[in-house]
């Protein structure tokens, strides 16, 4: 009998598309699901390592036409008042708010360094929260996704034990593709959560890191300024 059902199995299909076509359609739907959610994580994974990327170049760059000793009025007429860059746009804000506080006579309007200060500190969040969008994604399919694929094969033991109960059988024939088909679900919902909270954990140390960056370079504008409102 041992022999019978170990040649039965060996003639079961367990490779992953027959484990899916097998299952039953509360846990067809569960993995489907984990692997949209998988799909979901990995497009923005590639998108904000790009994204990043791309930041972490334009920083750089203006880091250095802002130190090159050109004038700042000249390099605020170069990128104009709605850059594109994160840095520029918060250099732009600071420099509209700083002309936007003189008087026709040239004199400052009382308060322009704190209203300086503020515009920027605006500009800053919105790059932020512009960096950090989707990383929330992320977070919940790293922390959801196990638990469904395990509600899949919950269910899926579930069947297999109601086929034991009505083939009144429990050889390896009858047992082994109902739980394999059971613990696909898991396998899927592991898939899609360890690189999701991997990349979300190196994303938003990435985030923060830029986002510290852009407030060290808003506090030496702001200083810079300061100096030439004391003088």
């Amino acid at each position: 009998m041992e022999t019978e059902a170990l040649a039965v199995a060996q003639e079961i299909d367990f490779s992953m598309w027959a484990l899916f076509a097998r299952a039953t359609l509360t846990v067809k739907i569960v993995m489907i699901m984990l692997v949209i959610a998988s799909i979901w994580s990995w497009s923005i994974i590639i998108q904000k390592l790009i994204n990043y990327r791309k930041a972490r170049a334009e920083a750089e760059a203006f880091d250095r036409a802002f130190w090159s000793g050109e004038p700042l009025d000249t390099l605020y007429e170069q990128i104009g008042p709605e850059p594109e860059g994160h840095s520029q746009r918060i250099f732009a804000a600071g420099m509209t708010e700083w002309r936007r506080s003189h008087k026709a006579d040239g004199m400052l309007i009382a308060g322009a360094h704190a209203r300086i200060d503020r515009s920027m500190d605006v500009a800053i969040a919105k790059e932020a929260e512009q960096l950090q969008s989707g990383l929330q994604v992320l977070a919940t399919v790293g922390s959801t996704t196990p638990f469904i694929g395990l509600f899949g094969t919950v269910i899926g033991i579930m069947n297999a034990f109601v086929e034991i109960a009505e083939q009144q059988n429990t050889n390896l024939a009858v047992v082994a593709p109902g739980i394999a088909e059971a613990l696909l679900a898991t396998g899927l919902g592991l898939l899609a959560a360890i690189p999701a909270v991997i990349f979300y954990n190196k994303l938003s140390a990435d985030s923060e890191r830029l986002v510290a960056n852009y407030e060290a370079f808003a506090d030496e504008f702001s200083t810079i300024l300061s100096r030439q409102l004391d003088s």
